[in-house]
């Protein structure tokens, strides 16, 4: 069964709360007994976001997973429903949670409904950076280079990605 790479977001309410809730959804439809990883959470400003946009806390977590790829896609979309994301005209809006497929495996996919790996995973500094720190050796299908190198090579005007701490903790708070 393939490992699944799934970055998540949220910048609407309360963003530790959503995460969390994914997570667990995430982990319900994983392979029991698997290895469930699970990035550091990162708070980072918002992209290709309407002006105003509250800033995300953003991970990425790998499961493995029993069905396709297009199975994972209807039960994270149905996921997000569930947890309060209303979908919009306006692109890119603020949302609760958003949950979105980078790797399945070593699948490479090319529908109207997804594409594998995501085709903008070398572009984002919020989602190589969590990437990186659980699968920094990981070379993705039609890539010829490591998600570090990936991250190291990345020319992007994004802030450097602060890890989140929960409000009155002294460490990183995120499930294990």
């Amino acid at each position: 069964m393939p490992r699944v790479g799934i970055a998540l977001g949220s910048n609407l309410g309360d963003r530790a709360a959503h995460l969390q809730a994914a997570m667990d959804a995430l982990q319900g439809i994983a392979v029991p007994g698997k290895p469930y990883l699970t990035a550091p959470i990162y708070q980072t400003e918002p992209r290709f976001c309407p002006p105003g946009s509250p800033q995300f806390l953003n991970t990425v977590v790998e499961i493995e997973f029993p069905g396709t790829a297009l199975d994972l896609l209807e039960m994270t979309q149905a996921m997000e429903i569930q947890l309060g994301r209303v979908r919009g005209t306006e692109r890119n809006a603020p949302r609760v949670i958003d949950i979105d497929l980078l790797y399945f495996g070593n699948e490479t996919l090319n529908s109207p409904r997804l594409e594998l790996p995501h085709p903008r995973i070398g572009e984002r500094r919020f989602v190589l950076q969590p990437l990186a720190d659980i699968r920094p050796d990981m070379i993705l299908p039609g890539h010829s280079r490591s998600i570090a190198e990936l991250l190291r090579d990345l020319e992007s005007d994004e802030p450097p990605l602060v890890e989140w701490t929960q409000p009155g903790s002294a460490e990183p708070s995120w499930p294990s």
